[in-house]
């Protein structure tokens, strides 16, 4: 377990480098991350590079100890190499160039661009390949499926689709262009739907799209990566990603880098309505999911964050230990924190980080000091894993297409995922979040949300994992479209209607009007944004509505398929509906659960499979008292505990 920090040597006076770097070594640092926005310092003028500096900063890391992930730059051309070359200037989506001076207002596409960004990746590396401070390296940062409409992208726009469907009258069928006189007679037509609002354009068009923007994004990290390992193999690379509005899809993004790396801003301040999911554990398990092993966070909260020139609030006591011990219990290896010192200058100077402007080190340096020291004590977890028996299986283009047509007032794809992550975790059940593609074998239950947009390989993996004798959980708005974002004219929910044992003879999006339901015990549950009015026939009812014109009809079912079981939710409840009936699923498949959680504690297990770990989180802002089944050992306090008394976002580890 290694904790870290960003730093930006290129930003600061020279003589604060020794300091800094013998300060980090004396507080426990062992990663330093450097680089990331540092090309106009390494290539001052065209085909000039200065690596003098970067030597010697790299020199005073290495003089500590301290190992080294150093950065390609690519996100932040310098100014003379956008005065050159206009061209690799990204295009907005009202025809004119964006306008410079922050970072990603490049076109990743452009080969002009990409000549620039394989040279001095390929400079760094036969600088600083053979470096042994330095260990791994970043590619870009937070890459992002950039809606550039320059010439070059339209262009590479048209040769994809051409490429994908082979002719222009192919690409006509699978996009519908019939609607609103929309064929096209020449491949000069097909223009990225950017022009107007989403919601107004074509899906099949806007789908397309998003996943050409999101293999543009991959593409451009897989050449720079190529390009690095001509010079040399042995390399360990990540890019970096966290949930934006432009996020690829995260499976392409990473599928040619070593390893995971993501950008960690959990929320400073908790909402007070208990329906709102603000932990960041879904998408620490997404993270972990993408490559099925461990990850790193490259940036985790430090200090305040600006927004619109806005300052959050800043971090209350525990919660950089808490979430930065949170990340090391869903599988992160190494934590690095955004950022070691706040800028002096820049849009991001109210970005904080561990050392403020005062230059004096205060609460939250201290409570990082001793996440290091912690980091060290609990080295035992360093060999664990975590094993899960849930599984989520997530979709990046089922979040896309449901944000271009959200269905009803309220809904949300990431909801319906977020809602059962948190009731398994309420438990104390890992969970691990997935791709469709995902070995399904192991897991006693899966869960597969909104599966809106059809895919082959999730489809028979659903069905070769229920066959098999698996436990499958689906939910409303599943089987609606074809590949190409088209309604499939036929009974929903499609393809999975024999999966299921029924058929949806009508839905109501209700949006946020709340109605109720009755489940088989006769519990009552909160309903809204979309009813699903199903007729059963080979499922039975576990729920069904308490009112509207179809009271009494089934909201809910359960179907035995071959030698598995089928639950479909045809409704979105409120979180107290997902607890039971979550609880009833553990118990059908003979999960253990731990009763009792308080509201806001996170338990998360980690074993090298003689030991388990047991990780309990406090993640809200109230003190949380837990009796253990029996009396363990905390590897944080090394003692004997039959209850853990928590304080807000207090971490315990404790050995089964």
């Amino acid at each position: 377990m290694k904790i870290g920090v960003d730093y930006y040597p290129e930003q600061w006076d020279k003589s604060l480098w020794e300091q800094d770097a013998s300060l980090m070594a004396q507080t426990g640092v062992k990663v330093v991350r450097i680089g990331e926005f540092a090309w106009s310092k390494l290539e001052p003028q065209e085909g000039e590079f200065d690596f003098n500096w970067l030597d010697e900063a790299l020199g005073v890391f290495q003089r500590f100890g301290l190992k080294i992930v150093l950065s390609v730059p690519t996100s932040c051309p310098p100014q003379w190499l956008y005065e050159l070359h206009p061209e690799i200037i990204r295009v907005a989506p009202d025809g004119n160039m964006v306008q410079i001076g922050k970072r990603g207002h490049r076109c990743v596409n452009s080969p002009v661009f990409q000549k620039y960004a394989k040279r001095i990746a390929k400079e760094l590396i036969l600088r600083y390949g053979e470096h042994p401070a330095v260990t791994h390296w970043q590619i870009d940062t937070e890459i992002e499926a950039y809606p550039c409409c320059c010439d070059e992208c339209k262009a590479s726009f048209r040769n994809w689709l051409i490429d994908k469907y082979g002719s222009l009258e192919a690409i006509n069928a699978a996009l519908g262009t019939k609607t609103w006189s929309g064929e096209y007679t020449s491949m000069t037509h097909i223009q990225p739907p950017t022009a107007y609002p989403l919601e107004e354009q074509n899906p099949a068009l806007c789908l397309e799209w998003y996943r050409f923007t999101s293999e543009s994004a991959a593409a451009f990290v897989r050449e720079i990566a190529l390009a690095m390992r001509h010079e040399k193999h042995k390399l360990r690379i990540t890019t970096t990603t966290s949930f934006a509005e432009d996020t690829p899809d995260v499976y392409k993004l990473y599928n040619d880098v070593d390893f995971v790396a993501y950008n960690n801003y959990p929320p400073l301040e908790i909402p007070s309505d208990p329906e709102e999911f603000y932990s960041h554990s879904f998408f620490l398990d997404l993270m972990r999911g993408i490559k099925g092993h461990k990850f790193w966070v490259m940036e985790q909260l430090s200090g305040p964050v600006c927004k619109a020139g806005k300052m959050s609030p800043t971090l209350r006591p525990g919660m950089l230990m808490g979430y930065s011990l949170q990340a090391l219990a869903h599988g992160a290896d190494t934590v690095i924190h955004y950022r070691w010192r706040t800028a002096a200058s820049g849009a991001e100077m109210f970005r904080h980080g561990l050392i403020d402007h005062s230059n004096v080190p205060g609460r939250r340096f201290f409570e990082f000091a001793e996440l290091c020291k912690t980091a060290t004590k609990i080295s035992v977890i360093d060999t664990t894993e975590l094993v899960s028996d849930v599984a989520i299986m997530y979709l990046p283009e089922n979040e896309y297409a449901l944000k271009l047509q959200p269905q009803a007032e309220g809904f949300s794809y990431l909801e319906q995922l977020r809602y059962f992550h948190w009731a398994f975790s309420h438990y104390g059940a890992n969970v691990d979040v997935v791709p469709p593609y995902a070995d399904l074998s192991s897991y006693k239950v899966v869960i597969a949300p909104a599966m809106y947009v059809y895919n082959k390989v999730a489809v028979e993996n659903i069905y070769r994992y229920v066959i098999n004798g698996g436990t499958l959980v689906m939910t409303n708005r599943s089987g609606v479209k074809d590949n190409n974002n088209n309604c499939i004219m036929e009974p929903l929910p499609t393809v999975f209607r024999e999966l299921i044992g029924a058929d949806i003879t009508e839905y109501d999006p209700v949006g946020e009007r709340e109605q109720m339901i009755t489940d088989f015990a006769g519990n009552k549950f909160v309903c809204r944004q979309w009813c699903d009015i199903l007729n059963v026939t080979t499922a039975k009812a576990y729920a069904e509505y308490s009112d509207n014109y179809y009271r009494c009809c089934p909201a809910v079912t359960m179907n035995r398929y071959c030698n598995g079981v089928a639950y479909y939710v045809g409704t979105v409840c409120k979180s107290d509906f997902y607890e039971s009936f979550v609880g009833n699923i553990m118990r059908q498949t003979g999960m253990p659960r731990l009763k009792g959680l308080p509201r806001g504690v996170e338990v998360t297990t980690r074993t090298n499979g003689l030991d388990d770990f047991i990780f309990f989180f406090n993640n809200s802002e109230e003190t949380a008292t837990i009796t253990l089944p029996k009396a363990m050992y905390s590897i944080i306090d090394s003692a004997g505990k039959d209850k853990l008394e928590l304080k807000p976002f207090e971490v315990d580890i404790v050995r089964k």
